[in-house]
């Protein structure tokens, strides 16, 4: 029998259920039976516990991304890709986390930069027959996973705020079960949902907004994204001033006629190192640990970046990028803005993007490329696929990547000097993408009422191919959270999106 001390504390029962004891195991079986344990499997195998007293948002956080086997596209330890606490910083300091907790709109932005598909509610806006539903559906698949935000007084326990995620559901009795990732003071347990409704519908004082829940997913594709934003370079608030401030501003111009003129308003006044802030995210691996072979895995997520990039070749914004790229790099009055797309500068900066990925540490400057090959693998029955291997050099050493590189079959420009056999993803991918991105109301100030009509025709998500659609809005909804974390509003106004 357990008893309160130093080990754990006592949990009151009622109204919480301990879930290792017999009633607790009772209802393990009968919603094991009524289908709403399905999600609990994944979830066990990566149960954690916080490692600080004010990590809980962290831990649940990470414990739902591993779950989920969403990559996250850089190393923990050795050559392990894995989500730890101390991974996830994009949002907030660590040390600022530890002191002081995170906030319920800040988990769902760190959520949204690790690559996961998030839906925030707060109990405000939403009803607990929606909350119902969203743990009766998460808790029936593999797919996704609710993690709550609620206050620890309803249920008789010590302590205020917490976050854990759900990991079953009883429809017999109404009940969730919590797995508490402050395994150190309570262990899993069952409560009635309607009290966990009430225990997030109590205001947080830190914010002076409700508590809620948030739903993480994955897209479409799998669990990967191909398109990210990066916090982590010191320009990304610059950029993500001019993109959600400046540029709805620009397109009051009575200059801007045609589509050229709209893309090159835009573009000459692009802040520098604009590619730091939106990336492709490699697939990328030590050179001493891949071999020649791809695994499965590698296969998978190479071939759904790949469908995206044609995607992307295949709209018509991208095209008038194409035209826009191919009549002004050249120029001698433009200004350096944009790297040309020569192959020797595509696979070092892939390169470098591959050492920074393993190495977790952001910003070009760090790495210089000291060699790049690039190479077709080709196993029996499988397309060929171009990796290319360099030595990145920092400031501690050197060390040797492989990048799979997503290849497309468009045509190529000749330009500047661009080698007409790379395939490689280009600055008009990630310009064309960045565009795709911006919020729909960017363009309302265009002045033509031809133009804005052509515009919103480019810019739409409605027709695009659902891979290509979901990398947009993901995109799309990293900005609105970036842009309010950067305000300091990250926590207001969430659900809407």
């Amino acid at each position: 029998m357990a008893v309160a001390g130093l080990y754990r504390r006592l949990l009151p029962s009622p109204p919480a259920i301990e879930f290792a004891s017999s009633e607790g195991k009772q209802l393990f079986v009968e919603a094991l039976q009524g289908g709403h344990m399905e999600g609990f499997y994944k979830l066990i195998s990566y149960f954690q516990t916080q490692s600080e007293p004010a990590y809980c948002g962290l831990a649940s956080l990470s414990m739902v991304l591993n779950a989920l086997a969403i990559d996250p596209g850089r190393k923990w330890k050795g050559p392990w890709r894995w989500f730890d606490e101390s991974m996830l910083d994009c949002c907030e300091p660590l040390e600022k986390i530890k002191s002081e907790g995170i906030t319920f709109g800040k988990v769902a932005c760190l959520a949204q930069c690790a690559g996961a598909k998030v839906e925030a509610f707060r109990t405000n806006q939403t009803t607990i027959n929606d909350f119902r539903k969203y743990v009766m559906s998460c808790t029936s698949s593999e797919d996704c996973h609710v993690i709550t935000s609620y206050h620890r007084g309803p249920f008789k326990q010590t302590g205020t705020g917490h976050f854990s995620p759900i990991g079953g559901y009883h429809a017999g009795t109404d009940m969730a079960l919590i797995l508490d990732v402050a395994r150190f003071k309570y262990p899993p347990h069952w409560v009635p949902l309607i009290l966990l409704w009430e225990a997030m519908d109590i205001v947080d004082e830190a914010t002076g907004q409700r508590r809620g829940y948030e739903f993480v997913g994955f897209f479409q594709g799998g669990p990967q994204v191909f398109y990210s934003h990066s916090c982590k370079h010191v320009s990304w608030t610059r950029m993500s001033n001019y993109l959600i401030d400046d540029v709805p501003v620009l397109m009051k111009s009575e200059d801007i006629k045609d589509v050229q003129k709209l893309l090159s308003v835009i573009f000459t006044s692009l802040p520098a190192n604009f590619g730091e802030f939106i990336k492709w995210v490699a697939e990328v691996r030590r050179r001493e640990e891949g071999g020649s072979g791809l695994s499965k895995e590698e296969k998978e997520r190479l071939a759904v970046k790949e469908e995206i990039l044609n995607a992307v070749h295949e709209t018509g914004l991208f095209k008038h990028v194409t035209e826009w790229l191919s009549a002004n790099l050249c120029c001698q009055s433009l200004q350096p803005l944009i790297k040309k797309d020569t192959l020797p500068e595509i696979a070092a900066n892939v390169c470098c993007q591959g050492a920074e990925l393993l190495t977790g540490k952001s910003g070009s400057d760090r790495f210089c490329c000291r060699a790049t090959c690039v190479q077709c693998l080709k196993a029996e029955g499988d397309p060929p696929v171009t990796v290319v291997c360099g030595t990145v050099v920092t400031g501690s050493g050197e060390q040797s990547v492989d990048v799979l590189v997503p290849s497309s079959p468009k045509k190529q420009r000749i330009c500047c000097g661009s080698n007409p056999g790379s395939h490689f993803p280009e600055n008009s991918d990630l310009l064309t993408v960045l565009l795709l991105a911006l919020p729909p109301q960017t363009w309302s100030n265009i002045k033509e009422e031809k133009l804005l009509e052509e515009t919103n025709g480019l810019v739409s998500t409605d027709n695009l191919p659902i891979l290509l659609q979901e990398e947009v809005l993901h995109l799309r909804r990293q900005f609105y959270f970036l842009k309010r974390c950067q305000d300091k509003r990250v926590d207001e106004d969430l659900g809407t999106l």
